[in-house]
């Protein structure tokens, strides 16, 4: 079950991709990490990636885990954003036939699972053919 908190706290994180940016070597992260991936410094600003890209290498799901079934099958995605980092999604709104490498995406928000008795929806990002 989803603690109430956390899950406010995470809202503009789930509904917009938000990286952020070194101020030093300009490098962009995503997820916003703490120290940069490229030059180890600790000073970054916010900043919005656009969320668009091209997908760079994929898989089909075949055999779903549990919770996933009704889904297969279905894309999952390493996608190079427009902006510098890649991101792993699954692509939908699309037949699995129609995904290939070099194809480009934009993202999307959609439900990603109802936690508890509560029925309380989770939201993430996935992302679409263009």
């Amino acid at each position: 079950m989803t603690e109430v908190p956390r899950f406010w706290r995470e809202i503009p994180q789930r509904y917009n991709l938000i990286g952020n940016k070194c101020r030093k070597c300009d490098w962009i992260n995503f997820p916003p990490r703490s120290i940069c991936k490229k030059c180890n410094d600790h000073d970054f600003e916010r900043f919005d990636l656009k969320g668009e890209g091209k997908i760079i290498t994929y898989t089909i799901i075949r055999a779903a885990p549990l919770g996933f079934e009704d889904l297969v099958p279905y894309a999952i995605a390493i996608i190079r954003l427009d902006d510098g980092p890649r991101i792993t999604a699954q692509i939908v709104d699309c037949d699995s036939s129609e995904v290939d490498i070099g194809k480009r995406v934009k993202v999307c928000f959609r439900k990603i699972a109802e936690d508890g008795k509560a029925g309380a929806i989770s939201y993430g990002y996935k992302f679409k053919l263009v």
